[in-house]
């Protein structure tokens, strides 16, 4: 169903959501995204909230980084900064269109989309529905006039007939009907328990996106898609002042969790980013700053215990380099580390935490956090002290001996109490850092 998608000069673009998770919107997206790519149009990819895993599937599918917008921890102008750029902008949306955080879905994808007022594609999950989908497209296009759904796609549907029921279902409604996707078992992907495995863990990750593209330009109208990009008047980005001269940054597949935005940020800024594996033993590059950032260190614990080289480094930067670690990097930095079967693996030691496995917990959630010592985390903002964050992990914290590092509330303002630790040079926390609070 491809077509000539050339426009002149397109700077725009449209956001892709679902009525609710689990309607295959990712796979959809990433078919969309390697459909348009490989026939080489213009094009980026961002998406909506705190999510880690989708943007590294993005990356693959388009050869780009995928920036994250987030609409509960960013202001609007940051949001356009963030989406500025050559070529449509095609963004990703979480969860179901309207859900944000509690208690007024704050963050949503649709709040995000009237941020940045981009039209709307729903992809609809229709394997178990015919005429009911009038009501369920119909609701959601008339829930809130300021967001415009300017297109369905029917996903998991079950025959030519089953999508001729649909399309006449929809007719009514007067949405176009940009294509409808057959179920296949080609395009699921494998999982573990903070969601699905990271792209680079997928060897045939290449095959799977191209088999989602082809299934995807097979069905879906790829040309109307595209000319739904809405035009935008977005600001250039602006660079981060201050910004420290280099940079260290932990990357392999045991700290993966760094937001592209920072490194965008820091990049832009003119500092230089040192990237090296914890997991291969690499030692700390000299740098003025190290950042761990969150991944698996629980899947790797007992290599990363046995690697005297990196472990030594982090120990001695800790005399001269302000450290930070967020998440799996804030463990890694603590006393003991205990994985799922009870097994303690020897960490850095670098801060009094002492975290486990063992019996899981989830800890999910948007996080306001103020700063109760001086450390300059991951921008050098001395004289900011309030950010906006997320936390998400199932690890316990069975002992957090020291100085508190922030204060934190819940997305509904419930205070949390003390949150992360401090030692000298050396600071981290479960909370993942989005953006400093204006």
């Amino acid at each position: 169903m491809d077509g000539p998608l050339n426009r002149p000069n397109p700077v725009g673009g449209f956001v892709l959501a679902a009525p609710s998770s689990g309607a295959g919107k990712t796979t959809v997206t990433l078919g969309i995204l390697r459909a348009l790519s490989r026939a080489s149009h213009s094009i980026r990819s961002a998406k909506s909230g705190p999510d880690y895993i989708d943007p590294q599937f993005h990356a693959a599918a388009t050869g780009h980084p995928c920036v994250n917008l987030d609409a509960w921890a960013m202001t609007p102008e940051r949001l356009k900064s963030l989406a500025s750029g050559a070529g449509d902008l095609i963004v990703e949306g979480a969860m179901g269109l309207f859900d944000g955080a509690p208690p007024d879905g704050r963050g949503s994808t649709a709040e995000l989309a009237k941020a940045l007022k981009l039209p709307v594609v729903l992809i609809v999950d229709a394997k178990a529905m015919s005429q009911s989908i009038t009501a369920l497209v119909g609701g959601f296009m008339a829930h809130d006039k300021d967001v415009k759904i300017a297109g369905a796609i029917l996903n998991h549907v079950g025959s030519e007939r089953h999508a001729d029921m649909l399309k006449t279902a929809l007719a009514p409604l007067k949405i176009p009907v940009l294509g409808a996707i057959p179920r296949s078992s080609e395009l699921s992907r494998p999982s573990r328990h903070l969601g699905l495995v990271q792209a680079g863990e997928m060897p045939d990750l290449n095959a799977f996106l191209n088999k989602a593209a082809d299934i995807v330009a097979e069905n879906v109208d790829l040309r109307a898609l595209k000319a739904l990009a809405a035009p935008s008047d977005w600001p250039v980005a602006q660079p981060v002042k201050n910004a420290p001269r280099r940079i260290a940054v932990a990357r392999d597949a045991a700290f993966s969790f760094t937001y592209p935005h920072m490194l965008r940020d820091w990049d832009q800024s003119g500092a230089t980013i040192l990237p090296f594996s914890p997991l291969a033993d690499e030692p700390v590059p000299e740098a003025d700053r190290l950042f761990l950032p969150g991944g698996y260190p629980e899947l790797y614990a007992a290599t990363l215990a046995s690697n005297a080289t990196f472990i030594q480094s982090l120990k001695y930067a800790a005399q001269e380099t302000d450290i930070y670690g967020e998440c799996g990097g804030y463990m890694m930095l603590g006393e003991t580390l205990i994985d799922a079967e009870g097994t303690p693996h020897k960490m850095a030691g670098l801060l009094g935490l002492t975290t486990s496995f063992k019996e899981r917990k989830l800890h999910l959630g948007y996080r306001s956090l103020t700063q109760l010592a001086q450390h300059p985390l991951t921008y050098n903002t001395p004289n900011h002290r309030t950010y906006a964050a997320h936390e998400f992990h199932y690890a316990s914290t069975l002992s957090a001996d020291g100085t508190p590092l922030f204060n934190a509330t819940n997305a509904e303002g419930t205070p949390l109490g003390p949150m992360g630790l401090i030692e000298g040079r050396v600071a981290g926390s479960f909370a993942h850092i989005i953006d400093p609070i204006n």
